[in-house]
């Protein structure tokens, strides 16, 4: 099993510079508005990068190579990770392991699958227990009588393909969350390769997986590699699968899974607080992180990158945010601001 090596990128500048024991505050910049009868009303700031195939920086706002959580947007890379060790699924379930799910019956049921392929329950599941997180899915839960377990928690396929991986190699599964385990050594080094970036600081994610900070910069850049990669790399393999099964990635009416659809080739995963990733066939990687971790920034911001990119604006266009309403009727809207022009 091949353990990937990395040529390493310094610190960002704003994380070698900063005090011991004292973040560094990014600067970020006005990424999205709302307006109300012409007023702007709430702000949302933030920062972003593109980077095209090549590494080349085609468009940024903020501080994108400050060091930020990506929290769920690192799910993909995981997988890619998991694949090197031998895991092997079919297709919806592959895109499964890589998702935040909505909780719908077809993400559990294949979250259970994929214990069952390998020999385990649920009962080998390490992470943390919640309601399913699609709203939808969420009311029909609570409807029927039901309680947080952790086969509903957004990240059980992951977890479920991370308890298999370490079946298929022989490592414990008991304890396969401890940052030293050898699943999450080698999650850790197939993120510094993808990124080209080490870590810059650990923590534990929400579902209780080691979490890695890096820049926007480094995980634009892996999302580019995932969406370029020829379906015979595990990066490819992931890919494939989350593009054929939007819907095991996120969920019905998630703008993730909306916005995989519309636009042919396009790869796609957001994060917790207000993050985005996006990678497209020819390599180009787009990360952005909403800096309050204001979910309802993303996708307008997401679009008004994708338009700067060159993509159809017309096939965009309802994707970028829903109306502001008054009395029940559309009296504003949610837009991505001038962003570039705070450079």
């Amino acid at each position: 099993m091949p353990t990937p090596h990395a040529t390493h990128n310094a610190l960002p500048e704003s994380a070698a510079a900063a005090p011991v024991g004292t973040p560094p505050t990014p600067r970020h910049v006005p990424l999205a508005e709302q307006t109300r009868d012409g007023l702007v009303e709430s702000v949302h700031y933030g920062s972003l990068i593109a980077v095209g195939p090549d590494g080349e920086t085609l468009l940024q706002a903020g501080e994108p190579d400050a060091a930020f959580y990506p929290r769920s947007a690192l799910k993909p890379l995981q997988a890619v990770a998991m694949i090197r060790a031998g895991l092997k699924l079919p297709e919806n379930l592959l895109a499964l392991t890589a998702a935040s799910h909505s909780g719908a019956a077809m993400h559990l049921d294949g979250a259970a699958r994929i214990l069952d392929m390998h020999g385990l329950d649920k009962s080998a599941l390490e992470n943390s227990t919640d309601l399913p997180y699609g709203i939808a899915e969420r009311e029909e839960w609570l409807r029927s009588g039901g309680k947080p377990t952790q086969l509903a928690q957004n990240c059980s396929g992951k977890h479920a393909s991370m308890a298999a991986t370490c079946v298929i190699n022989g490592w414990p599964v008991q304890g396969y969350l401890d940052p030293e385990h050898p699943l999450q050594v080698l999650v850790k080094d197939t993120i510094t390769e993808l990124t080209g970036e080490d870590a810059i600081a650990v923590s534990t994610d929400g579902c209780g997986t080691p979490l890695f900070a890096h820049s926007l910069h480094g995980i634009a850049r892996a999302y580019g590699r995932l969406a370029a990669a020829d379906n015979t790399d595990a990066e490819g393999q992931v890919a494939h699968a989350m593009r054929a099964y939007p819907e095991m990635v996120a969920g019905e009416g998630r703008d993730v899974t909306a916005i995989m659809r519309t636009v042919p080739g396009l790869l796609a995963k957001d994060g917790f607080e207000g993050l985005q990733l996006v990678g497209l066939r020819n390599g180009t990687g787009v990360a952005i992180k909403i800096s309050d971790g204001g979910d309802r920034a993303r996708m307008p911001v997401t679009v008004s990158v994708l338009e700067e990119l060159g993509l159809d604006a017309g096939q965009l266009a309802a994707l970028a945010s829903a109306p502001v309403l008054g009395g029940g009727h559309p009296v504003g809207v949610l837009r991505a601001a001038d962003f570039l022009a705070s450079n």
